[in-house]
């Protein structure tokens, strides 16, 4: 477990987020079982590729399948931008890669990458790629780092501050035209590079935040900070959640599909936005010292887009399980 998803661990004693169950109109999700899943992977790896929501996810899978194997047959890793968990028993392999854009960017340090001159490489994504293009499944999601407006796109990748010019041109690009092109080199390498006999792609939709309490009927300073029940209202959608984003996410996939590259959507979205119960708020380990101004007004340091484990991701692998043993 990750101290970034560990609530119990740093002092949360509501448990009901825990007990919470996605149930879907029209079917049922089946219920987890972590040997059916691990004989499926048998020889295979299981590869999930993005930002910290996506290690979020990889670490509810691990948590998931790891209490069914033998502490001698099984492992974790880390090497730079890949964490890698080892089921030995079935020759099976769940990592996770850390690309927040899934393009190039000077944000690819999975432990130091909160720069404040954000700019990606858009056509690249080759020194990413390598690390999993063999694989037998991907998950790959992308998109909260895309948020920042002061974003650029680089044509020589960068190193980090604001003297980057000098390393290529740098230029402003509109959040969905930037996001939409990152997305075209994505899928443009997928269809050329990855075996799709072998291969089976996903792409999980947007996770939600929760850092307007005026649209769930709190005050305007109100976050997910001391939120123990989740939203009841159906159809709840929070301004963090935008669909034109979504809908970027879908032509990309859409025109994968009429080239022949079939890639599954993970919808999560819809589910997340009810939980802004499900969220760490202060119960994480704070990676930078609070000052006292914060410690006076914990909502002000509430983590509200990572999800406390167990908790929502869960649901989320659960989707994807279906998917794989269906």
């Amino acid at each position: 477990m990750l101290d970034d998803f560990a609530c119990e661990k740093f002092g949360r004693k509501e448990f009901k987020y825990q007990h919470w169950r996605w149930q879907p109109h029209g079917c049922d999700l089946p219920r987890f079982n972590a040997t059916a899943l691990l004989e499926k992977l048998t020889g295979k790896r299981l590869v999930f590729i993005g930002d910290s929501l996506n290690r979020n996810q990889w670490v509810s899978m691990v948590c998931l399948v790891e209490s069914s194997i033998s502490q001698d047959q099984k492992s974790r890793t880390f090497n730079g931008s890949l964490f890698t968990f080892k089921a030995k028993e079935y020759n099976a392999s769940i990592d996770f890669y850390w690309a927040p854009f899934l393009v190039e960017s000077n944000c690819d340090d999975p432990w130091h990458h909160h720069v404040p001159f954000r700019t990606v490489k858009i056509q690249a994504i080759e020194n990413h790629a390598r690390h999993w293009t063999d694989s037998d499944i991907l998950v790959f999601d992308s998109y909260i780092w895309w948020l920042d407006s002061k974003i650029k796109r680089l044509h020589e990748i960068c190193r980090s501050g604001p003297s980057e010019e000098s390393n290529g041109t740098l230029e402003d690009v509109e959040m969905l035209r930037r996001y939409e092109m990152g997305l075209k080199t994505w899928a443009d390498f997928l269809e050329t590079h990855v075996n799709l006999t072998k291969t089976k792609l996903f792409f999980a939709s947007m996770s939600s935040s929760h850092l307007r309490g005026e649209e769930w009927g709190m005050g305007a300073n109100q976050n997910c900070y001391n939120e123990t029940e989740p939203i009841l209202k159906e159809g709840y959608w929070g301004s963090m959640s935008d669909p034109r984003m979504m809908k970027v996410v879908e032509a990309t996939i859409d025109r994968l599909r009429m080239s022949g590259v079939k890639v599954q959507i993970l919808n999560i979205t819809q589910l997340s936005e009810y939980r802004k119960d499900g969220h760490p708020s202060i119960y994480r380990r704070q990676w930078v010292a609070l000052t006292e101004e914060q410690l006076s007004n914990p909502a002000s340091f509430a983590d509200c887009g990572h999800w406390c484990l167990p908790g929502v991701p869960d649901t989320w692998n659960e989707i994807l399980y279906a998917y794989l043993l269906h």
